[in-house]
């Protein structure tokens, strides 16, 4: 027997054996409330969020966002978007603008999903949910439905499957947009919305 025998004889004899396949990985449990988490989540990031009874006081949130940014009483809303139909004619002074919005002004936008595990809004791409629209204003509000909070991104997967219309695009904004690539210095509005507010909707 040579050096090279006993070299592989070594390392055959210290060759351990198969390991077991590892168990199914399985998510931790997430609390029910999932209202309540993803709230929680979303104001760890820096969005402003706030509950409303019903669509229908959306126009009245909106203004006491505005004002309390001091921002014009202006809001850009994409030209065929659905919330066109409320009754924005009850806040005196508020006017609805159909242009692209600009980085000094404030846009809103109904989201699809949000995601409670991290406090993600979930915009699907449509004629009247334009992509380009999140990435457009300085403050952004954006509309979501308490009912439409699900547990995690694998739950929105699963429900955008299902539907027989699948967006072009799919955006996933969570907090205001920021980034700290310059020596590590925190930026916000680097890419998109310095300020995000969230009215989440009960009815």
């Amino acid at each position: 027997m040579n050096a090279r025998d006993d070299i592989l004889k070594t390392i055959r004899a210290r060759r351990l054996e198969r390991a077991p396949a590892p168990a199914p990985y399985g998510p931790p449990a997430l609390p029910a409330a999932h209202v309540a988490l993803f709230r929680a989540r979303a104001l760890a990031v820096a969005a402003d969020v706030r509950e409303i009874a019903d669509i229908g006081a959306i126009p009245e949130a909106v203004a006491d966002l505005l004002r309390a940014k001091n921002l014009p009483a202006r809001i850009h809303l994409p030209p065929h978007s659905p919330l066109r139909g409320l009754p924005w004619t009850r806040v005196p002074g508020l006017t609805l603008q159909d242009m692209p919005p600009g980085p000094d002004e404030a846009a809103i936008a109904a989201a699809q999903f949000g995601i409670a595990e991290t406090g993600t809004l979930v915009y699907a791409a449509a004629p009247d949910r334009p992509a380009s629209w999140h990435y457009r204003p300085g403050f952004e509000i954006a509309v979501l439905r308490a009912r439409d909070i699900v547990g995690r991104f694998e739950d929105v997967i699963s429900s955008m499957k299902r539907s027989p219309v699948r967006p072009s695009t799919v955006n996933l904004v969570t907090g205001p947009s920021r980034t700290a690539d310059i020596e590590q210095t925190l930026e916000l509005g680097a890419h998109g919305p310095k300020a995000l507010a969230i009215l989440i909707v009960q009815d």
